[in-house]
């Protein structure tokens, strides 16, 4: 776990000028996971290419019918081999074998790769609001899926 803390912070320092904020709420959430985490309706996976690990994707209980994606990331040697699609299939697939009913995600506008994915599975956006965070001017979404 804490591999996928640290990368989080490298990458989104170094592609999208984030500070240090950002690094701290993956690793609160990775910490809410690890104390609390309800294995029988969360799951993580982390994604391997030739033995190192390249990738991660989190679903957490939201409510008894709302699953969410959380904290999904691909080093950039990953990325265009499909792996973000299909760690996406897997957390819609466990969410729907659960009976959860919808699945959401929280993300930001300028995460392209990552919007196109969930567009591409039915995600809709639900919600747009600008706000000030991790240093920089940002539009956080809230996309939604019926499971």
């Amino acid at each position: 776990m804490g591999w996928v803390v640290q990368q989080h912070g490298w990458i989104y320092a170094r592609e999208y000028g984030w500070n240090a904020e950002f690094e701290a709420l993956v690793a609160d959430i990775v910490a809410r996971y690890l104390r609390q985490q309800q294995p029988e309706w969360e799951r993580c996976w982390i994604a391997e290419l030739e033995g190192q690990k390249v990738g991660s994707v989190f679903v957490v209980r939201k409510s008894k019918t709302i699953a969410q994606l959380r904290m999904l990331i691909l080093t950039p040697e990953a990325r265009g081999l499909g792996l973000g699609a299909r760690l996406t299939d897997e957390c819609i697939a466990f969410a729907r074998s659960k009976g959860y009913r919808k699945m959401m995600l929280w993300t930001n506008s300028c995460l392209d790769a990552a919007r196109q994915i969930y567009a591409r599975r039915g995600f809709s956006l639900v919600k747009s609001e600008p706000y000030h965070g991790f240093g920089q001017d940002l539009v956080g979404e809230t996309w939604e899926l019926k499971l």
